[in-house]
């Protein structure tokens, strides 16, 4: 998953999740077909599923993408940034979802992004690379109960211990 959600603009939003189902050949068509509702249905859009791309917003375009993700069943997902584009309010708002959905998929997920607060917030851990070549410097355990708001002070405590050692490894 993306930054951008990568839609086929000339697909609505059920063939854009059928899609990636296509490179699945143990699925009938039927199979197929009741995968992508039953994800666009686990994200929010099971009454858009005819919408094409122009007709939805940068949320729901985004949601669509997670469900076209996820549809073909992968045992990791990596996500690059996937809410960069997004307000603030629908960036919560998936924040939650997101939560909800791998809490009952039990899905590996690496999500790479420079929000140290939505690291701390989706994650179990937050790894900490060096700038070229990309190492791990640092691990961080996140043992918070879920779900996870941005607003919780242990959050904010563990957010913030991530960048002061973040913070001290950049050159001055």
């Amino acid at each position: 998953m993306f930054q951008q959600d990568a839609l086929f603009p000339w697909l609505n939003a059920l063939e854009n999740v059928l899609f990636g189902l296509r490179l699945k050949p143990d699925l009938t068509e039927a199979e197929r077909l009741e995968s992508a509702r039953y994800y666009l249905n686990l994200v929010g859009l099971g009454n858009k599923e005819k919408a094409r791309p122009h007709e939805l917003s940068g949320g729901m375009r985004q949601r669509v993408a997670l469900a076209r993700s996820l549809a073909p069943n992968p045992r990791v997902l990596l996500m690059d940034e996937p809410f960069s584009a997004l307000d603030a309010l629908t960036r919560e708002q998936l924040y939650g979802d997101i939560q909800e959905i791998f809490t009952k998929r039990k899905k590996t997920i690496v999500l790479v992004t420079h929000n140290i607060r939505e690291a701390v917030c989706l994650g179990d851990r937050v790894v900490l690379f060096s700038p070229n070549p990309g190492r791990v410097q640092q691990v961080f355990d996140v043992n918070l109960p879920r779900p996870r708001r941005m607003n919780d002070p242990a959050l904010a405590t563990l957010a913030a211990e991530v960048t002061t050692a973040l913070s001290s490894r950049l050159p001055r």
